[in-house]
């Protein structure tokens, strides 16, 4: 968390000297995927392509980890840059032979070249080349198992990260949260970043354990599910980020007057 926070705080003090605002990405064409560079152990700062020989990333907790850092960044202040598939949760085509690679870079011999973040993207699960063209073929190949990332296999799940996407999008529109400001929130956990954005308040658990949630805040989007336990408090599990907005207890008031 206190990583996190130094890149975050170091970004907008240099983008302030000049009077722009901070512009934000996790993924693009030339780095390996965030949902598979946060599943592996080396998560943390861009990695090296990933080949077929190579360590494989851990898949659920990548997408688990990548949807609280997407929450995180688009609740910061600035520009956020979204790349193709991610609202999909699309992993790093790790497995892609090095026959089939098309980055100019591999043919230099200069490794496995960036093509694992570059391959077509799914549309429709049960078409050819996952709705990227009508005869299966596509430049770079794409998983066999890529259907349950495709568009339609997604749309209108409300578990699915493409929902995910769109209702974190939705928000960051509806409290302005590009055009906000950043105000950090001190807390008594070492592995929680919590910061506010307006009227948003923003708790990411880097941790590997849960944490109890204040009893002042009303959750409005988190990045996985949070955990209620019996007496009825919330807990902030690991590897999620939570918004919510602080609850304004009305003062009770007391009515004299005939029985």
């Amino acid at each position: 968390a206190e990583g996190l926070r130094r890149v975050i705080e170091h970004a907008v003090q240099v983008n302030d000297t000049v009077g722009a605002p901070t512009a934000w990405v996790l993924s693009n064409h030339d780095v390996v995927r965030h949902s598979s560079r946060v599943g592996l152990p080396s998560a943390g700062g861009n990695v090296d392509p990933v080949g077929p020989e190579d360590l494989q990333p851990d898949a659920e907790l990548g997408l688990r980890r990548a949807r609280a850092a997407t929450l995180l960044m688009l609740a910061l202040p600035g520009s956020a840059y979204l790349y193709q598939g991610e609202e999909l949760g699309l992993p790093e085509h790790t497995t892609l032979d090095l026959a089939v690679r098309q980055d100019p870079t591999v043919a230099r011999g200069g490794g496995l070249g960036r093509d694992g973040c570059r391959v077509p993207i799914p549309w429709e699960a049960d078409a050819p080349a996952f709705g990227f063209s009508p005869t299966g073929a596509s430049w770079l190949p794409q998983p066999a198992d890529w259907g349950r990332f495709a568009l339609d296999a997604q749309k209108g799940d409300p578990t699915s990260t493409y929902e995910f996407y769109r209702r974190a999008l939705r928000t960051r529109r509806d409290f302005a949260l590009g055009s906000g400001g950043l105000a950090w929130i001190d807390l008594d956990l070492p592995e929680v970043l919590g910061l506010a954005n307006g009227e948003l308040v923003v708790m990411a658990n880097t941790g590997s354990s849960q944490v109890r949630l204040p009893e002042d805040l009303e959750p409005l989007l988190a990045s996985s599910e949070l955990e209620r336990h019996e007496d009825g408090a919330l807990f902030l599990p690991a590897d999620t980020t939570l918004w919510a907005t602080r609850v304004h207890h009305e003062p009770s008031r007391k009515t004299f007057g005939p029985d």
